[in-house]
């Protein structure tokens, strides 16, 4: 995938890459060559232990009572769920 928007590619497979066909009158621009995978940067790892450390912070204050379920509602379930581990790790 591109390492940086471009506004006029696309990310595709090769196999839908090589199906890409262009309307009437316009031309397909391909690159015949090969890419190299980006290197990962030091500013995204920074960046990631940013976000970590940031999401840890306890700076509000935790209220140990449970939620008050709201009335009225659809009394529908949430669509996600926790399943047991199998025990294997």
């Amino acid at each position: 995938l591109a390492t940086q928007a471009e506004p006029h590619s696309y990310d595709l497979c090769t196999a839908h890459a090589h199906r890409l066909t262009a309307p009437r009158g316009w031309e397909v621009v391909r690159f015949e060559g090969e890419f190299a995978p980006p290197q990962p940067s030091a500013d995204d790892l920074t960046a990631l232990a940013e976000a970590v450390r940031e999401a840890g912070r306890a700076d509000r204050p935790l209220d140990p009572s449970p939620p008050v379920p709201v009335q009225g509602g659809t009394g529908r379930r949430g669509h996600l769920r926790v399943l047991p581990g199998s025990g294997e790790s």
